[in-house]
């Protein structure tokens, strides 16, 4: 099988950066997304539409074709956008639009263009968070705009999950990657509470963690892009963790274990996460642009901003809460 090409970013800067290899070895640039036809553009009559079935067919059987023999671009961190649009975001969307039935807010908020950095909250036991707040971004931005996520080492120490991460856009969660990326005009998403709000009791369900030490901020003075708090109702719910199963968490490498009413008692059907009613709100970009560049190395201006999109996020999230008729409706 041939090698997938890999399209340049740039030649002059340095690659020696801690991530895992990615495919082709060379430098990469992401490719603007085609827009997508919505289903109400469909033809009417039955000619049109069996002409549409024969259009999806044989462009179905032209991707098969490129997958096999290896005529697909990736970029220099994997990143596969044929995929992820046909293959990826298809399996997705059924979940979050009938499962989760998300509802998003204010995605106008991130730019129609250039560089931005998303900052979420983060919850639920397992990272459906994210993805969903990819889907949102890839469906519904007015741009067509992606989200690349950065997300932990453990992700891409996973068999299988670290090919899909990479495939699907994410990359290491560390600050020469996501500049680079920010550089070169994507829009990157980043969770700060870490494993620290994912494997959260139940009973502190809609409480920030700590945000680290600021990094993100840091990133985006760098590399003079808006910061844009973004919170996200329901996920929550999905897992309510009771308990942490920490010997068993050590023994398997894990972060933590999570206990939930269903899991692990009922066995695989005890990971079925639960159908809640889902809310995600993009707030109001913060800008960095009009700091000096000494800016991102001054510790009272990063907590200053790092506890202001906290602020911002935490406020969002009761005011949510407050309008949410339920967890399921």
């Amino acid at each position: 099988m041939a090698d997938a090409k890999v399209i340049p970013f740039d030649d002059d800067r340095s690659r020696a950066r801690r991530r895992p290899p990615a495919p082709g070895g060379g430098d990469a640039a992401v490719r603007a997304l085609p827009t997508q036809q919505s289903p109400a553009q469909a033809p009417a009559d039955p000619a049109a539409a069996s002409g549409g079935w024969e259009r999806r067919l044989a462009g179905g059987l032209a991707f098969l074709r490129r997958r096999v023999t290896g005529d697909y671009e990736v970029d220099e961190f994997g990143y596969d956008q044929e995929l992820t649009d046909q293959v990826l975001m298809s399996l997705l969307r059924p979940v979050y639009e009938k499962y989760f039935r998300v509802e998003v807010k204010g995605v106008e908020n991130i730019p129609k263009d250039g560089g931005a950095l998303v900052v979420s909250n983060h919850s639920g036991a397992l990272p459906l968070d994210g993805l969903m707040m990819q889907v949102a971004v890839h469906d519904h931005h007015p741009a067509g705009r992606h989200l690349r996520l950065l997300a932990a080492d453990l992700v891409f120490m996973l068999p299988v999950v670290n090919e899909l991460a990479r495939k699907a856009g994410h990359t290491l969660a560390c600050s020469e990657d996501a500049e680079r990326l920010l550089r070169a005009g994507e829009i990157v998403g980043v969770m700060p509470e870490g494993f620290k709000g994912l494997g959260k009791p139940f009973a502190e369900r809609y409480k920030l963690q700590r945000f680290g030490r600021g990094g993100f901020v840091s990133t985006a003075l760098r590399a003079g892009v808006p910061i844009v708090p973004c919170s996200i109702v329901g996920a929550e719910e999905i897992y309510p963790m009771l308990g942490n199963a920490k010997t068993l968490a050590r023994v398997l490498g894990l972060p933590y274990f999570p206990v939930t009413p269903t899991f692990p008692w009922l066995g695989p059907m005890g990971a079925l996460p639960l159908p809640t009613k889902w809310t995600i709100q993009f707030g109001e970009p913060i800008p960095t642009d009009g700091y000096p560049l000494e800016a991102a190395e001054d510790p009272m201006l990063m907590f200053n901003l790092t506890d202001q999109v906290r602020e911002q996020i935490q406020h969002t999230l009761y005011k949510l809460l407050v309008q949410r008729r339920s967890v399921f409706f």
